[in-house]
């Protein structure tokens, strides 16, 4: 194991870019404000991507741009400027799917990485060898691959592989939908999905079905993928929550950490479940990693995403003299309640609320008004740092 394996995360805008590389990812995707599949995400102006790179270069990480739309005639136009804009920002890969654009950038560009975006739908090592043979510096395969199909394609092949482990799944083959543009008229292969395979369609009996998939979770096989020889693992989600990234994150950053270590015991990967499905708001699964996936591996029946309000606010900053911690509120909570505080560096400090004030230092019993800035009195020896997050473990009795 002479290279570790990449931990590749989303960022929707800034903050977000931030708060993954602190939380423990080793690089990160993010769009700009053209040519990427999430058209309805903050996106990055080309000044933000300038300063995300910078952020990220400071730690030693990276910074990949989405380029993968499929590309009509019109979006040609600035594509070529638009390419060198972000390459001199500071851009460390592009992920794409057309082959103009393959060429264009490897041509012109050539110590920027190329990566094969997932909407190509690469299932074989004979696509794999070909692109590679293009100058592609690495495949991010289709999601509906098994442990030995990717193990194949690995072994015959010398480009580096890249794969999904976390987050939300496409109905269509590799994020290759139609359904938006026919009930929508909104282009998903261009950045206008309306997420229509999650609407609640009525059958011939008169109920309700969606043929959205349940959510992936590889968290039980990052040993597998680390062994097998795969490059990077990337989780989905430039449109999600900041709690959700760092807690997504900061726990495949354990785990993966802990696998190497040696110190990975079904305990402790009990702890880092639990943590993931704590934000999960639908049902999970391994896909097709194990094999064909069936009905019942990958569909939810019904409405069953859950309103998750377990996330109370985001760290300000700590007075360790006056054991004060400042922060944003962002659900409900009371004094009595038992929470915790995690933190970009991987500690977890769980305690009951005693002491909660408002900005004018005035004592509450309650915070019950988001986007609000309150203090909670702590008393930790351990460093609480910008972006650490505060969440429910369990609400206080009312009996």
């Amino acid at each position: 194991m002479d290279k570790r394996i990449e931990l590749l995360s989303p960022a929707g805008d800034l903050e977000r870019l931030k708060v993954t590389l602190l939380y423990g990812a080793d690089a990160v995707y993010i769009g700009g404000e053209k040519y990427s599949l999430r058209a309805n995400a903050t996106n990055f102006s080309i000044d933000e991507i300038r300063e995300g790179c910078n952020f990220a270069h400071k730690l030693g990480k990276r910074v990949h741009l989405t380029l993968n739309i499929v590309f009509h005639n019109e979006d040609m136009d600035g594509v070529k400027e638009y390419i060198k804009e972000v390459v001199d920002a500071g851009i460390d890969a592009f992920i794409v799917s057309d082959p103009f654009i393959i060429s264009y950038i490897k041509e012109n560009y050539p110590k920027v990485e190329v990566h094969l975006s997932t909407q190509n739908s690469t299932t074989n090592y004979k696509t794999v060898e070909y692109f590679g043979n293009e100058g592609v510096d690495r495949v991010v395969l289709a999601r509906e691959l098994s442990k030995k199909e990717i193990k194949d394609i690995i072994d015959k092949t010398n480009v580096d592989i890249e794969v999904f482990i976390h987050g939300a799944m496409c109905t269509c083959f590799s994020g290759r939908c139609a359904l938006s543009n026919y009930v929508t008229n909104r282009d998903a292969n261009r950045g206008g999905c309306a997420q229509v395979c999650r609407f609640a369609f009525k059958t011939d009996n008169d109920k309700d079905f969606t043929m959205a998939t349940k959510d992936m979770n590889m968290s039980r096989y990052i040993g597998d993928l680390i062994d097998i020889g795969v490059t990077s693992m990337k989780v989905e989600g430039r449109m999600r929550s900041l709690y959700y990234l760092a807690t997504v994150i900061g726990t495949y950053r354990a785990i993966i950490d802990n696998y190497y270590d040696g110190t990975l015991t079904e305990d402790l990967m009990s702890v880092f479940e639990e943590r993931l499905n704590r934000v999960a708001n639908r049902e999970t699964t391994s896909h097709y990693f194990l094999g064909k996936a069936d009905y019942t591996d990958q569909y939810y029946t019904g409405r069953v995403e859950i309103s998750n309000q377990d996330y109370l606010g985001q760290v300000i900053s700590y007075d360790s003299s006056s054991k004060l911690l400042k922060f944003y509120e962002r659900n409900y909570f009371e004094v009595g309640d038992l929470i915790e505080v995690f933190t970009p560096y991987g500690k977890h400090i769980q305690f009951v609320l005693e002491k909660l004030y408002n900005e004018d230092m005035e004592s509450l019993d309650v915070a019950r008004h988001p986007d609000n800035i309150y203090y909670l009195y702590l008393d930790t020896e351990f460093e609480i740092s910008e972006y650490s997050m505060i969440k429910i473990v369990r609400r206080k009795s009312h009996e």
